[in-house]
């Protein structure tokens, strides 16, 4: 006969009791009621928060946008073609965010901070949520540092501070991006990260950005998102909240950053195209009513923050295109005036072959020479005065047959400043070489040239004084004045340069 011994069983028991893992998970779940063009609703989830991250079975990730008192509208982050009704989704408990590093530089990622240039995973150990409040008043400070963006026509009358949101408008083809890429290229050496943020663009156009990037140099000191025109809506609404992310974390860590949104009218189309699927009531030109804050609460976060948070800063360079110069549609009118002036870019101008097109009697900076240094504002007050002046002139002499003896000289002065403002793509000149090539032009040297023979002068000056007159460089540099030595040194150099030239043009 068995015998039952109590304490042996007792024993079984207890340690039965110590090994049971008591662990009691609550999972917030819904079923797919419906799914399709990118949007999902989901029956359930009665706890989700708004804009919380939900997982569907097959590992599809989307966005609760929509709470409704019966179902839950849900946009994908993928194509979402493995979903089924009647699948079950489960919340994440937490809002969209991205990991942030230093090993960010240098790559191209997409709109989740995921690698796309197939070079590896990027390693980071912080994460920043993608929409994160924008800095506060007492945080910030008023802008007053130039960021330098190497082009004479910017630089000099519609200067960009570290800090300012500058918007660059114009029709396709006019060289919107080519203005952006150069501000890149010129901040080499400056310390500024910079965030060149692609929606919705032709997948080439991106590869050539990089490309231009790589062989100068830039990708050392720059991340670009990319969210190409193929790429689902919920991306390219997410791509340029993820590049304020990443260049916030540099911000917040007493850096300077400049991000570009290349265009917030792409993401525009995105949200429009969400919105409309999510049932949510159209406005003008069927953008959602708040269309607007989509874009506001994006640019209010670039910020020039107070010496008590670390005098970082963020600089916001939107890129809006614009159909037939039409600057009063619905998202131009919307960014220009959330933005602290912008950059006209004109198609005639661009077909009439003045490189960067940009009209400088409607742009405009509403930081004004509070952005420059104080050398650049000895020059540039009396180019703008000319130029305005020229501009009056030049409609003003189509119709008048005889022009007395100022007028004509005037006109032809007007010319050879306009000349002296085009550049080549990719060609950034530093302040110094802008400065030099501004006092030659107002102050009368370039008038007995042929307007043909004016940028090749003004090359050659640039490099006759950085060989012959290096100290003239070295003034600009230290005390940001345009004193009277170094006046005295450009002068001198000028008048060598112009007896050389003409020699030559002789010979």
């Amino acid at each position: 006969m068995v015998t039952i011994r109590a304490d042996e069983i007792s024993n079984i028991i207890r340690e039965r009791i110590e090994q049971y893992n008591r662990e009691v998970k609550i999972v917030n779940t819904g079923i797919v009621l419906q799914v399709g063009d990118g949007i999902a609703r989901i029956h359930g989830l009665d706890e989700v928060m708004a804009g919380e991250l939900v997982e569907f079975e097959e590992g599809t990730i989307g966005i609760a946008l929509n709470l409704e008192s019966n179902n839950v509208g849900v946009v994908l982050m993928g194509d979402g073609l493995m979903i089924q009704e009647g699948s079950s989704v489960k919340a994440r408990g937490r809002i969209a965010q991205i990991p942030v590093s230093e090993a960010y530089l240098g790559r191209v990622v997409n709109a989740l901070a995921k690698p796309i240039d197939g070079r590896g995973e990027i390693s980071a150990s912080e994460s920043r949520l993608i929409e994160s409040p924008a800095p506060g008043i007492i945080s910030r400070r008023s802008v007053y540092e130039p960021l330098q963006t190497g082009l004479i026509a910017i630089d000099s009358m519609i200067p960009i501070g570290r800090g300012q949101r500058e918007l660059i408008i114009g029709d396709r083809q006019t060289g919107k991006t080519a203005v952006a890429t150069d501000t890149i290229l010129n901040q080499q050496g400056q310390n500024v990260i910079c965030v060149y943020v692609a929606i919705g663009q032709k997948a080439s156009s991106v590869a050539q950005v990089v490309t231009t990037l790589q062989e100068r140099g830039a990708m050392d000191y720059c991340i670009v998102v990319a969210e190409t025109a193929d790429s689902p809506a919920t991306l390219q609404y997410l791509a340029p909240y993820t590049g304020a992310a990443l260049a916030e974390y540099f911000m917040y860590r007493k850096q300077h950053t400049l991000t570009i949104y290349d265009d917030p009218s792409k993401q525009a189309q995105a949200y429009r195209q969400m919105s409309l699927l999510l049932r949510r009531p159209p406005g003008r030109e069927a953008y959602p009513g708040d269309v607007f804050y989509l874009h506001s609460r994006l640019l209010e976060r670039a910020a020039k923050l107070s010496s008590s948070f670390g005098e970082g800063s963020m600089t916001a360079l939107p890129i809006v295109e614009t159909q037939s110069g039409d600057v009063s549609a619905y998202i131009p009118t919307n960014v220009i005036s959330i933005t602290d002036g912008q950059i006209f870019l004109s198609g005639d101008l661009f077909n009439a072959g003045i490189r960067p097109a940009i009209n400088v009697g409607i742009s405009v900076s509403r930081v004004g020479s509070a952005a420059q240094i104080k050398a650049m504002k000895q020059v540039a007050g009396k180019l703008k005065l000319e130029l305005a002046q020229f501009a009056e002139l030049e409609a003003f002499a189509q119709f008048a047959s005889d022009l007395d003896k100022a007028t004509q000289n005037q006109l032809a002065r007007g010319q050879r400043l306009r000349e002296l403002l085009k550049q080549s793509q990719s060609a950034p000149l530093t302040v110094e070489d802008q400065i030099m090539t501004i006092y030659t032009g107002i102050n009368g040297y370039l008038d007995s040239l042929e307007i043909e023979q004016v940028r090749k002068f003004l090359v050659e000056l640039r490099t006759y004084v950085k060989s012959t007159k290096p100290q003239f460089q070295e003034i600009l540099i230290s005390t940001k004045i345009f004193t009277e030595e170094a006046e005295a040194l450009l002068k001198e150099a000028i008048q060598e340069q112009m007896d050389r030239f003409l020699l030559q043009e002789q010979a």
